[in-house]
């Protein structure tokens, strides 16, 4: 029981962290995937104020 809270926590916070950082990119104006955006099909949509 105990060990089933503890990997729950442990994910649950692996999963904010993981939300977190995908915030602090998209405010910084950074894409998520991680490549250029010079030949992304979406990249109209992932940087529409540009």
């Amino acid at each position: 029981m105990v060990s089933t809270i503890v990997i729950s926590a442990i994910i649950a916070i692996i999963l904010i962290a993981v939300i977190w950082n995908i915030i602090q990119n998209k405010k910084q104006g950074k894409g998520s995937c991680g490549c250029g955006c010079s030949d992304c099909a979406m990249s109209d949509i992932c940087h529409k104020n540009n």
